[in-house]
């Protein structure tokens, strides 16, 4: 097989750190706090509450990725839909082939986009990553591709976002990122589905700094 041939065939799940930084010119951060400030200001719904407290054993009883997405991950996600008053949206296993010749293309667990068009995905700035066997360093690479994909989308939309967020996520344990001027920030600490107020009140920061312009977002803490 001649190497055009497996670069044709090479996808997000692909990736390797090395590939990340080498392919792409992307420094990578790891010692910052991105989101040790943000306060879990928001409040969970008593369908969600009801939900996960059988949802999250369930999916534990089940233990597959899939349970795992189903019953823990897609709920939460699509709690902050409703949190942002529908004003983005929310995809779950689409194509996302942004340019197949650097391997960025595949399906997509789950992005969500700053634009309340459902029907097509325009706005891309979060892309949230299942962890395959509840491996969340694994899957780091792999949201790193889909974030740069999502960067050179709306590069390409002209829709003016100039950074994206990415995310990591057993269901129960969940690893942010941040993307901007050619550097990728790995958040230090990991938030647990116990703290599910924090977990929505970063989603909500991030998707406010998009759709409400209520906050301005913190520099990430050394």
């Amino acid at each position: 097989m001649s190497n055009a041939n497996k670069v044709m065939k090479m996808s997000y799940s692909h990736f390797t750190l090395k590939e990340i930084k080498d392919k792409f010119g992307i420094q990578i951060k790891e010692s910052v706090s991105l989101f040790s400030k943000i306060q879990p200001s928001c409040e969970v719904s008593q369908f969600l509450s009801d939900f996960l407290e059988s949802g999250i054993p369930l999916a534990r009883s089940i233990g597959t990725d899939k349970a795992r997405s189903e019953f823990i991950i897609a709920p939460v996600l699509a709690e902050i839909r409703k949190i942002m008053k529908n004003k983005i949206s929310l995809f779950s296993g689409i194509n996302f082939n942004v340019n197949q010749n650097h391997g960025l293309s595949g399906i997509s667990d789950f992005i969500i986009s700053s634009s309340d068009q459902q029907l097509e995905l325009t706005k891309p700035v979060l892309t949230v990553v299942g962890a395959k066997d509840e491996n969340i360093k694994a899957g780091i690479p792999r949201c790193m591709a889909e974030m740069i994909a999502s960067r050179i989308f709306n590069e390409r939309e002209g829709n003016g976002i100039k950074y994206v967020f990415g995310c990591v996520t057993t269901g129960t344990v969940w690893k942010f990122l941040r993307y901007s001027k050619g550097v990728i920030f790995v958040d230090t600490d990991d938030y647990y589905i116990r703290e599910i107020n924090k977990i929505l009140g970063i989603l909500s920061e991030i998707m406010s700094l998009f759709i409400f312009r209520l906050t301005v977002f913190p520099h990430p803490q050394k």
